[in-house]
């Protein structure tokens, strides 16, 4: 499978808006219920067009990230994969370039995840390390200049 990333464009709004209810939804309403209105207001006050981009597997759209970089660190605000096209290696895939990228960079890649998210596994089978925690997620670095 070949696995590429694209810069998102206007038209890919609706795209991750979707995939992100989708696959957030069974985390967040046992914790807070589903406010749909909310949800859309919540979405379009953090998603950033400019730090966004589409992740493609064999030239179809399979998910999206968005990626903000300082100075400091670089912070994984999101990582979504249609459930149809997890557990095959695109996530990993992903998530090992900016790792490399922040490796070059000489900058730790920062992430906050939801507790009940089962992606923490894969954040830690790939080098992932608590720092904190709040009371609905965990906040991991990589940091594999040390």
């Amino acid at each position: 499978m070949e696995i590429q990333v694209r810069d998102a464009r206007p038209a890919d709004v609706d795209f991750a808006r979707a995939l992100y209810f989708e696959t957030m939804r069974g985390m967040i309403e046992p914790l807070f219920g589903w406010d749909q209105r909310r949800q859309e207001e919540s979405f379009a006050g953090w998603f950033d067009l400019q730090q966004a981009s589409i992740i493609m597997a064999d030239g179809r759209d399979v998910g999206w990230m968005q990626v903000r970089a300082n100075e400091r660190e670089i912070f994984l605000g999101s990582l979504y994969v249609i459930p149809e096209m997890q557990r095959l290696g695109i996530g990993t895939h992903v998530l090992r370039e900016l790792i490399a990228q922040s490796t070059l960079s000489s900058r730790p890649l920062t992430l906050a995840v939801m507790k009940n998210n089962p992606a923490i596994r894969l954040y830690e089978r790939l080098g992932f390390r608590l720092t904190h925690e709040d009371q609905y997620k965990f906040y991991m670095r990589c940091n594999h200049l040390l």
